[in-house]
């Protein structure tokens, strides 16, 4: 816990109206739900009446609409809301520190080169040639297998599974149940039969990256699978082999991305957005929820609908499409 003055002073913010600056705030919650001992915060203006009926003891508000807001509590201005909400989070809920704690339970490989301040939770398997570097946490159940290399300072929740040979890089995090380098969907036909082909490649995750729950993250076929530094992945998005997704891109649930497929930097897709194989996908794209790809993007920019195409016009598109019975009528009519 933290008093309203240790809070104000963190986040640069400044305080508008009488308050106690020793108050004690327990938490941050929603306008609606907070109590008198904790924080709040508002970020979309569309709930700006929420202000009113508030028991916060403050609100994080924007500076640029401090003068339109009227709330029964203080409120400390700030340039962005949102963000100041998400570092005070980190302040109130840090993540689990490794102690070098390693459970009886847990079997690891005398191969294996393990920092000292290492926590290793029950029924994990520590495989031959691993390394995990200094402060990673590898929680209950997760599979580190032969020749891994895991960064510092990671953490990898249940069951997660790490296949043969693949990198985590710094600060990696990995939500349960996720699959890092399991075989990529690699056959060949031979008229009777599909030839499964050896996926000999790997899975390279850079630093500050965020796996979500059941993803998978198949390796590369010969080259690598490629997920470059800050990226963020939501709960069962699917990655394909030799896929390389640029930095700071941020993929929705259900997402699936094809073979070889390169994604560039800062790029956005919605949920369930599938994208074909041997494709590129320009620096700063947006995918709508559903959009399918199926050719190049070639530009930065908003794109949906099926074929992906430039979203004004999918908007065009959908809108014609709703009169078509209608002028499907009048052609009848005229036959």
């Amino acid at each position: 816990m933290f008093t309203l003055a240790q809070i104000v002073a963190d986040v640069k913010g400044e305080l508008h109206g009488d308050v106690d600056m020793d108050l004690t705030i327990r938490s941050i919650a929603t306008l609606k739900n907070a109590y008198s001992d904790e924080l709040s915060f508002l970020s979309n203006v569309k709930y700006k009446g929420s202000l009113a009926g508030t028991q916060a003891a403050a609100v994080l508000v924007s500076a640029s609409l401090l003068n339109e807001l009227k709330a029964p509590c203080p409120l400390i201005a700030v340039k962005d809301p949102y963000l100041v909400y998400a570092q005070l989070q980190q302040k109130f809920y840090p993540m689990q520190q490794a102690q070098g704690n390693i459970h009886p339970l847990a079997i690891i490989s005398d191969t294996a080169t393990i920092a000292d301040d290492v926590d290793i939770a029950a029924g994990c398997v520590i495989e031959s040639g691993c390394v995990i570097e200094s402060g990673s946490v590898i929680s209950a159940g997760c599979l580190i297998a032969r020749g891994v290399h895991i960064g510092k300072h990671c953490l990898l929740h249940a069951g997660v599974k790490v296949e043969a040979d693949c990198q985590l890089g710094h600060r990696v995090i990995v939500q349960a149940g996720a699959v890092i380098g399991s075989d990529g969907f690699g056959y060949a036909w031979s008229g009777q039969s599909y030839m499964k082909i050896p996926q000999v490649g790997r899975v390279v995750i850079h630093d500050d990256v965020e796996i979500g729950a059941n993803t998978t993250i198949d390796r590369g076929a010969l080259g690598d699978t490629v997920i470059h530094q800050g990226v963020k992945l939501d709960n069962l998005v699917h990655i394909a082999h030799n896929v390389e997704v640029g930095a700071l891109s941020a993929i929705a649930g259900q997402v699936g991305i094809s073979g070889s497929t390169k994604v560039g930097q800062g790029c956005q897709m919605g949920g369930q957005v599938g994208i074909a194989g041997h494709l590129n996908i320009a620096d700063g794209c947006q995918l709508a929820g559903k959009a399918g790809v199926i050719s190049n993007i070639d530009k930065p920019g908003v794109y949906s609908g099926f074929p992906a195409m430039p979203h004004r016009q999918w908007l065009r598109i959908s809108a014609l499409m709703s009169k078509l019975p209608d002028v499907w009528k009048k052609i009848k009519g005229k036959e």
